[in-house]
């Protein structure tokens, strides 16, 4: 059984490898077709620079040391706007699993309030809070919270009705119902929900530097387009999709620690 098991995960070592090396298949030909379109001329440097050259505006803004500044800075404001949005929308989905009334009272409002659009935040959040950190939190905050709360709430719907049937049979109620039955049956809704919510806290990131920031990587998108610096431009737009793919990369790494236990299909090919 030990030599069958061996030979099994020997074999598919292989294929989880060339699995990884196809998801390098599309950047790569993405990166070819840049590369082609600049050495055509189809667009003016000045429109859309060639690779080497947001390379060299990538190592000059990292001598100077400027891009850590920048990436400390969106990152800083990210980690922090997630955790408190993913905190918000926990608590808030909880307890509108636990309660129709809540539910009824307060999902009306959530989901009027959700298709307000980021830049529509900007300028009722100055008005508030400044122009200092805290609005540009709250944004990021704000964008997270949607969807987590979302995939949440769906997910607590889904719960079979025996399980939580058999939490109130063994007394289970409020708070210790939602830790042991609602929170760990609804996990994989919850954690597809917060891998939708940090992409959205960095979507969010953008319009929440707008708000009179001096640093991160909305501020040198917007500041690169007003000095006409398209090399700027475009790296400013790679690293924000190498710092999402990045996250999103370790949140599905904790995925699947987590649901490791749940035996889902997985296709061969």
């Amino acid at each position: 059984m030990t030599t069958r098991t061996q030979t099994a995960t020997s074999s598919a070592r292989p294929k989880r490898r060339g699995k990884r090396l196809l998801g390098f298949i599309l950047p790569v030909a993405l990166l070819a077709l840049w590369q082609l379109v600049t050495a055509l001329r189809v667009f003016e440097p000045s429109q859309l620079p060639p690779p080497i050259e947001v390379l060299t505006a990538a190592r000059d803004l990292a001598k100077s040391g400027q891009l850590a500044i920048h990436i400390g800075a969106s990152v800083g404001r990210v980690l922090v706007g997630f955790a408190i949005g993913t905190g918000l929308a926990i608590l808030l989905g909880l307890a509108v699993g636990l309660s129709r009334q809540i539910e009824a009272f307060v999902n009306p409002t959530i989901q009027a309030v959700r298709a307000i659009p980021s830049l529509a935040w900007v300028p009722l959040l100055i008005l508030w809070m400044g122009i200092d950190e805290a609005p540009k939190i709250t944004l990021v905050a704000i964008g997270a919270f949607f969807p987590i709360y979302t995939n949440l709430t769906a997910g607590i719907r889904q719960i079979d009705r025996k399980l939580i049937e058999a939490g109130l049979a063994y007394g289970m109620r409020g708070l210790v119902l939602a830790h042991e039955v609602l929170l760990p049956a609804a996990l994989p809704s919850l954690l597809t929900g917060l891998r939708a919510g940090l992409a959205q806290g960095w979507l969010f990131l953008v319009a929440a530097e707008l708000i009179a920031a001096s640093r991160g990587l909305g501020f040198l998108l917007i500041d690169s387009q007003n000095t006409g610096r398209a090399d700027i431009i475009v790296f400013s737009i790679v690293a924000l999709a190498l710092l999402g793919k990045l996250s999103d990369s370790l949140l599905h790494l904790l995925e699947r620690w987590l649901l490791r236990w749940n035996d889902t299909y997985q296709p061969d090919r």
